[in-house]
C-alpha cells in the first residue's frame, strides 16, 4: 500500500526523479517552499558489480522533509535488481521504482531506463522478479509511452496490471522524443483507464494552470513534476491552492534571487571548489532563467560568468532591479 498523502482531498505530487539534481539537499530546499505528497531518489545504478551508492543513499537516511522517499533503480540484471532492492529494504523507504524511461542516449544505448520499452519480454521477467521480491512493499514504475513509436504501449501497461504495480507515473512522450514535441495527454488517460493502479500524468507540466488543464485531460490521480519544479519550486503549493479555488501565490523576484541563494548555500559548499559550485548553480539556472526573461538575454549572460561575483552581481542585477511586473507567468501560476 503506497504511503498516505499529505493533502487527502487533492490529487497526489511528485518531484520526478532527476540525476544529478534531486539530491537530498534539494529535497530539503524544495520541501520550504512547499513540498510535494512523494519525492523520488536519482536512480541506483545496478549491475554485477553495483553498490549502494553512499551520495543517492542520504536522500533516503537523511531525509528531513517528512516526505516518503521512493528509492529509484535502473538496471536490466534480474540478479542484480533483486539483490539491489533487498539491500535498500532495509531502510525507511516508502517503496522501489524502476526507471524504464529516461531517455538519455547513453542510458537506454544499455538497455536499461528507456530502452527496457522495446523488450515486453524482458519487462515482464523484472517486474516479475522484484514484485516477488517486495511482497507487499510499494512497488512502482516510471516509464514513456513508448521508445520510438508507442507499439508496446499496452503490452507493457498489461505487464503493469499482471505484476500488481502499485504506482504508475507516465511521461507523455516516447524516450526519442526526449524532452521535445508534443505531450501525448491522450495516453495517459488510456492508461488511467487500463491499469489497476493509480497514474501519475508527467511532462511539460508547467503552472497550477496547466496542472489543473493535464488532470482533466487524463483523469490522472496525481502529477509528477520535474524541470519546472527546479524553475518554479513554490509550484506544488501553487496548484494546491489552485486546486482548492484560492488565490495563487504571486511569487517575487526577489524571492527567485533568495532560492539561489538556498541553492548556493549546500551542506558541504566548504569541501567543494568554487567553479564546480558554479557549474552546480548554473545547472539549476538553466531551468530558472528563461521563466525570468523569455528572450534569453539572462540565459546567455549568465553562461558567460566565470567568477561567483560575476554571476551574483548580474542576478541582483536582473532580479532586484527589476519592476515587480517583471515577474513572468510561471511563478505567478497562471
Amino acid at each position: 500500500m503506497l504511503p498516505q498523502s499529505s493533502h487527502p482531498d487533492l490529487p497526489l505530487t511528485a518531484l520526478a526523479p532527476m540525476q544529478d539534481v534531486t539530491n537530498y539537499w534539494f529535497m530539503k530546499v524544495i520541501a520550504e517552499y512547499g513540498s510535494p505528497d512523494y519525492f523520488f531518489t536519482e536512480y541506483f545504478r545496478v549491475n554485477e558489480t553495483s553498490r549502494l551508492d553512499r551520495s543517492i543513499l542520504k536522500a533516503i537516511t537523511e531525509n528531513e522533509t517528512g516526505r516518503p522517499v521512493f528509492a529509484q533503480l535502473i538496471g536490466e540484471s534480474i540478479p542484480d535488481l533483486v539483490r539491489t532492492a533487498r539491500e535498500l529494504c532495509k531502510y525507511e523507504i516508502a517503496g522501489v521504482d524502476l526507471n524504464m524511461g529516461c531517455p538519455a542516449p547513453r542510458i537506454y544505448k544499455k538497455n536499461v531506463g528507456g530502452g527496457l520499452l522495446r523488450e515486453p519480454e524482458k519487462v515482464d521477467r523484472i517486474l516479475d522478479a522484484l514484485r516477488q521480491t517486495l511482497n507487499d512493499r510499494p512497488f512502482t514504475v516510471k516509464m514513456r509511452v513508448g521508445f520510438e513509436n508507442t507499439d508496446n504501449f499496452y503490452k507493457i501497461l498489461d505487464l503493469i496490471n499482471r505484476h500488481k504495480i502499485d504506482l504508475l507515473s507516465l511521461h507523455g512522450r516516447t524516450v526519442k522524443d526526449m524532452y521535445h514535441g508534443e505531450v501525448k495527454y491522450d495516453l495517459i488517460a488510456e492508461a488511467v483507464r487500463w491499469v489497476n493502479c493509480p497514474v501519475l500524468a508527467n511532462g511539460n507540466i508547467y503552472s497550477a494552470q496547466s496542472a489543473i488543464d493535464i488532470l482533466a485531460k487524463t483523469g490522472a490521480a496525481g502529477l509528477m513534476i520535474g524541470r519546472w519544479a527546479i524553475g518554479n519550486p513554490w509550484i506544488f503549493e501553487q496548484i494546491r491552492q489552485a486546486l482548492r479555488g484560492e488565490p495563487i501565490q504571486s511569487v517575487t523576484l526577489e524571492q527567485v534571487r533568495n532560492y539561489l541563494d538556498r541553492l548556493w548555500q549546500t551542506p558541504c559548499a566548504a569541501n567543494v571548489p568554487t567553479r564546480a559550485r558554479l557549474g552546480y548553480l548554473k545547472m539549476f539556472l538553466n531551468y530558472i532563467a528563461l521563466s525570468i526573461d523569455a528572450e534569453g538575454h539572462f540565459l546567455k549572460s549568465m553562461r558567460q560568468t566565470q567568477t561567483e561575483a560575476e554571476l551574483f552581481e548580474l542576478c541582483d542585477r536582473v532580479l532586484l532591479n527589476q519592476p515587480e511586473s517583471f515577474a513572468l507567468a510561471p511563478y505567478l501560476g497562471t
